[in-house]
């Protein structure tokens, strides 16, 4: 049973549906800019605690621990995110969710960067033995892993450290290192897009897609390069801890808790008329909007443009149809209601904009692998990051209306 599954790859219940941010994997996830769980993996109700959630009990608290494996040539940016991301969570005790260390595959001293400095590492690979999660970003200096699929013998010995069980995620070219290691054979992945060619060709066994932002497919996570790292680890926070969580550590972050589209945006194309148009005003419309059926012709309207126009510029500005965004959206806004406020389920499909709590629980079971009842007594109950039970004030109500049907 799955808690974030809400990239996967199959199919939602509608054709028009399919994105989060990601890509899923079986037939009941969905496509999007992230990738989700093969099978339902991901975080399960009863075992948040080794898939991501901090400790606590008879044997007292416990942060989950990310061992951040730094090697020589890495991007200081990216060895960053893991610690910018997982160093803010809290529970309501102000206690820290997480806690991130740094280790590298030689005895502690320096590990050389891209940049003009080297890194002080105190920590060698008996670290990663202590890991709830390893993360490996980005380097530019990985020799025979990069040219031939290979590791190194330091390398090898390094990963033996790991644990079974521990959850594996990599940053950009960092994918490299898990594929040569066997982590990815028979899974999905991604990578920088720039990169993504040849993976695939190197490790043929890896269902590479150059398209999303990262896949999650439960206990091993590849993201795209450099920024897209932001988006996997803040996809973990939310997928350990809940949306109102990783919410509050994205505005700390100063960065969109969810970014629409895939890496598709992102690659190079001929430069667009300065003069043309853009669909913010639609989608900044619909979003106080989404207690009501919105038709896409509505939404074309603020545009001024035609369907087929809007549609078309739609898709190239976001990576998704104006279908699959809207239900991103009511998805994320169900989310946080089942978190934050003391609404019925029936009340919250009406404000998400889904109308009746079983067109909500289809999508979210679709989208995130459970019902609506059993989110929230995850992400409500025994989760010192969560937040307590709210007053909760949606707008409008069900009337029965499927309004995600209005857009396929």
């Amino acid at each position: 049973m799955t808690i974030e599954r809400a990239t996967s790859t199959g199919r939602t219940p509608n054709a028009e549906q399919g994105l989060h941010t990601g890509r899923a994997m079986n037939p009941g996830q969905t496509f999007g800019t992230e990738r989700a769980a093969d099978g339902g993996q991901a975080v399960s109700a009863g075992r948040a605690a080794e898939a991501g959630q901090a400790v606590s009990g008879e044997r007292g608290f416990r942060p989950h621990r990310v061992v951040v494996l730094a090697l020589d040539g890495l991007l200081p940016f990216e060895l960053g995110i893991p610690h910018r991301i997982f160093g803010r969570p809290k529970d309501a005790e102000g206690r820290h969710l997480y806690e991130v260390v740094t280790c590298s595959i030689r005895p502690p001293g320096p590990v050389e960067t891209d940049a003009d400095f080297a890194i002080a590492v105190a920590h060698g690979p008996e670290a990663l033995a202590t890991a709830d999660t390893v993360i490996v970003p980005a380097s530019y200096e990985l020799g025979p892993v990069f040219e031939e699929g290979v590791l190194t013998d330091d390398l090898a010995a390094a990963l033996a450290h790991i644990r079974p069980g521990t959850r594996l995620a990599s940053i950009c070219t960092g994918v490299y290192v898990l594929a040569a290691a066997g982590f990815l054979d028979g899974r999905p992945a991604t990578t920088h897009w720039a990169d993504s060619d040849r993976l695939q060709r190197l490790f043929p066994q890896i269902d590479v897609d150059p398209e999303v932002l990262f896949i999650d497919d439960g206990d091993v996570l590849t993201s795209a390069g450099v920024a897209a790292g932001i988006d996997l680890c803040l996809h973990m926070v939310r997928r350990d801890h809940g949306t109102v969580v990783a919410n509050d550590v994205a505005r700390r972050t100063v960065v969109p808790p969810h970014r629409d589209g895939g890496q598709a945006q992102y690659i190079e194309r001929p430069v667009p008329d300065p003069q043309q148009a853009t669909t913010t005003a639609a989608r900044a419309w619909a979003l106080g909007r989404l207690h009501e059926p919105i038709q896409l012709r509505d939404m074309a309207d603020q545009e001024a443009m035609s369907v087929r126009t809007f549609t078309r510029r739609f898709r190239e500005e976001t990576g998704v149809s104006p279908g699959q965004w809207l239900t991103q959206q009511r998805i994320e806004r169900a989310r946080h209601l089942l978190e934050s406020s003391d609404r019925s389920v029936d009340q919250i499909a009406g404000d998400a904009g889904f109308g009746t709590a079983q067109s909500m629980r289809q999508h979210l079971q679709a989208a995130l692998g459970v019902t609506p009842t059993a989110y929230r007594r995850t992400f409500r109950t025994g989760n010192g990051g969560s937040r307590g039970p709210g007053t909760g004030s949606g707008a409008g109500g069900s009337g029965g209306h499927d309004v995600v049907a209005a857009l396929r």
